[in-house]
């Protein structure tokens, strides 16, 4: 399975007051919340971790049919940060999610997978080409080998970015 989350920096900076009282307390764990205050790049800081959040979220409501707001649920670990790349894993009740990030000035990409071996099968994939199933939820279907493949869809601001995993 696979989720994405991208984030337009300067969008972020227009739409949210990430340092407005209660931000951080609403969606971040405790541990989460220290890493924050003991950063000397906050802000990029708190949009990787929101990134996190929110691609292994696309997972967890794919496999559970749940829709809940519970960012604080979802616990990110930070297991290697670069200038250009981090690598990460998010934990939400029992199930694990491992997370790959580029960063760039411009933006954050964060793609969610469940088990390591997919990040190497990971393709970027043409928008036009989806469906969505009863649920809402993307997929776009191979008629060559008659199947439903799932993809994940995130934008925001001046990005766009659709994955999937590559058919086997």
């Amino acid at each position: 399975m696979i989720g994405n989350d991208v984030v337009d920096i300067s969008q972020s900076r227009l739409e949210s007051n990430w340092q407005r009282s209660g931000f951080t307390q609403k969606i971040f764990t405790d541990d989460e919340q220290r890493c924050i205050t003991n950063t000397n790049d906050p802000e990029t800081l708190i949009w990787l971790l929101w990134s996190m959040k929110e691609a292994a979220y696309k997972i967890y409501n794919r496999q559970t049919g749940i829709r809940k707001y519970i960012p604080k649920k979802l616990e990110c670990t930070i297991l290697f940060k670069g200038n250009t790349y981090c690598i990460g894993q998010v934990i939400c009740f029992d199930n694990l999610y491992y997370t790959k990030t580029v960063i760039t000035n411009d933006s954050l990409h964060t793609i969610a997978v469940t088990k390591l071996s997919d990040f190497s099968n990971v393709v970027e994939t043409d928008k036009k080409l989806i469906l969505k199933n009863e649920f809402g939820l993307p997929y776009i279907f191979d008629g060559s080998k008659n199947k439903h493949q799932e993809v994940s869809v995130s934008n925001h601001g001046r990005f766009e970015k659709t994955v999937a995993l590559r058919m086997i």
